[in-house]
């Protein structure tokens, strides 16, 4: 064997649903070797006594608002902060300035990941009513999905006209993602309220935002998806009611999947009375029932994994009234520490966890060489204390809007470091990189 980059000594591995203690052998960007012990010389020694290793997460729903709404955050900004809470690739939504809605703007897009990125990265194309020859485009071994909304959204990414939604449906090359909410409902929903209420505040959200506004709408894509073959995963389920719409079948036989964000497995509507609109998300955190509903579902496979939607904004958009405030949550720096505290509550496994973060986010889009710690595949890493607590603050936060909805609590867990393609960026929570390792993700399909 030749000459080791670096090995990582006395590894508890959690991969692949079992627990092992290894050592581990990186040359350049791959793992190498994978045994009891290295003996080998190595120009870099990590010893992880004490601490886990698993593979890099993955996080296939993230809003880094790169170019035009930098603002809020940036490429840079957001995956640094990813790659401190062990997330190794990221793919990025299409709802930037400007909308990116052709293959010149993929391309650009593509560059600014090269040039920004501290995540391996991939973005997904965003669907118009108009833009149809642009999707044709599209190739399923470069660009991880094309980006349906079905409900409110930003500039004209906004699908709501039939004949539109049914010619993609029958032509998208790649795989169809959804944020499912029904429009005509939520207006319902609104006016009702308004007429119902003088004051409305951030408790209303999920009563106009309700499980049949979600349920309407994830019905109608996963018809149109039964009825064209598509190939069509919905993101962010929120309700207890859209469960019954999914299979629990193994994975690999599915044409149809679904995701549950950390935030809607964490939160629900009780906690507006304390958070507001800091947690004003869409879909909407709904009920206790919901959420109660969520965690089972993931646990029994109805629902395949675990993602953040990451989507920062500036304090002061998120302070106003209600309904003029902005929709979302930064939540990249806690996801791994909030399911780290669904295993301590007895809802997952340790092994369960690393499945729903890494390996079935890789099977899913079929990503080449990522996903698991397997000789041969990129060195994508991360490695956890499940004993060092995190105190979480506004003013410790890596994320470019400076706030989080976790401000004052205590995880009973922490990242020590991530390592992306064989060099390590991040070591007992510090930065140890001094330029970019990440790469574009392809994809074998």
């Amino acid at each position: 064997m030749n000459k080791l980059d670096l090995v990582l000594k006395n590894c508890l591995l959690v991969n692949e649903g079992k627990q092992t203690q290894v050592d581990v052998g990186i040359s350049d960007d791959r793992i190498e070797k994978i045994t009891s012990e290295i003996t080998s010389e190595s120009k870099e020694v990590i010893d992880l006594e004490g601490k886990f290793l698993a593979p890099g997460i993955i996080d296939d729903q993230v809003h880094f608002r790169d170019p035009g709404l930098t603002e809020k955050g940036d490429i840079r900004s957001e995956s640094l902060a990813a790659v401190h809470a062990g997330v190794t690739s990221t793919f990025d939504m299409p709802n930037v300035n400007p909308n990116m809605t052709t293959m010149e703007l993929l391309t650009e897009r593509n560059q600014l990941g090269a040039e920004k990125s501290w995540t391996n990265y991939s973005y997904y194309f965003g669907a118009m009513e108009t833009n149809l020859e642009e999707i044709k485009k599209l190739d399923p071994k470069e660009t991880c999905g094309l980006k349906v909304f079905m409900g409110t959204s930003t500039g004209t990414l906004l699908v709501e006209d039939d004949h539109a939604l049914e010619q993609i449906f029958e032509h998208c090359p790649v795989t169809i993602v959804t944020h499912c909410e029904d429009n005509e409902t939520m207006q319902k929903n609104l006016e009702r309220v308004k007429q119902e209420n003088k004051e409305i505040d951030a408790s209303f959200h999920p009563i106009i935002k309700n499980d049949i506004c979600c349920y309407l709408s994830s019905s109608k894509v996963i018809n149109l998806a039964k009825k064209h073959g598509s190939d069509l995963h919905v993101l962010h389920l929120t309700t207890e009611k859209e469960i019954e719409l999914f299979s629990n079948i193994a994975l690999k036989e599915k044409k149809i999947t679904c995701e549950v964000c950390v935030h809607h497995l964490w939160f629900d509507e009780r906690d507006y009375a304390e958070l507001g609109n800091l947690i004003v998300c869409n879909p909407a955190i709904k009920k206790k029932s919901d959420r109660d509903a969520l965690r089972k579902a993931l646990k029994e496979g109805f629902i395949d994994y675990v993602a953040t939607d990451h989507a920062p904004h500036v304090y002061e958009d998120k302070k106003l009234p209600y309904l003029q405030a902005s929709a979302g949550i930064p939540l990249i720096e806690h996801s791994f520490q909030i399911m780290i505290e669904l295993h301590k509550q007895g809802f997952y496994t340790l092994e369960e966890v690393i499945s729903y973060m890494s390996h079935k986010v890789a099977d899913r889009f079929s990503i080449i060489d990522r996903g698991y710690v397997r000789e041969g595949y990129k060195a994508d890493l991360m490695m956890f204390d499940l004993n060092k607590e995190t105190l979480v603050s506004n003013e410790t936060e890596l994320t470019k809007c400076g706030w989080t909805p976790f401000d004052g609590k205590k995880f009973s867990s922490s990242v020590f470091g991530t390592i992306v393609n064989g060099q390590p960026i991040v070591l007992d929570g510090k930065m140890v990189a001094e330029s970019l390792t990440s790469e574009k993700i392809r994809f074998d399909r």
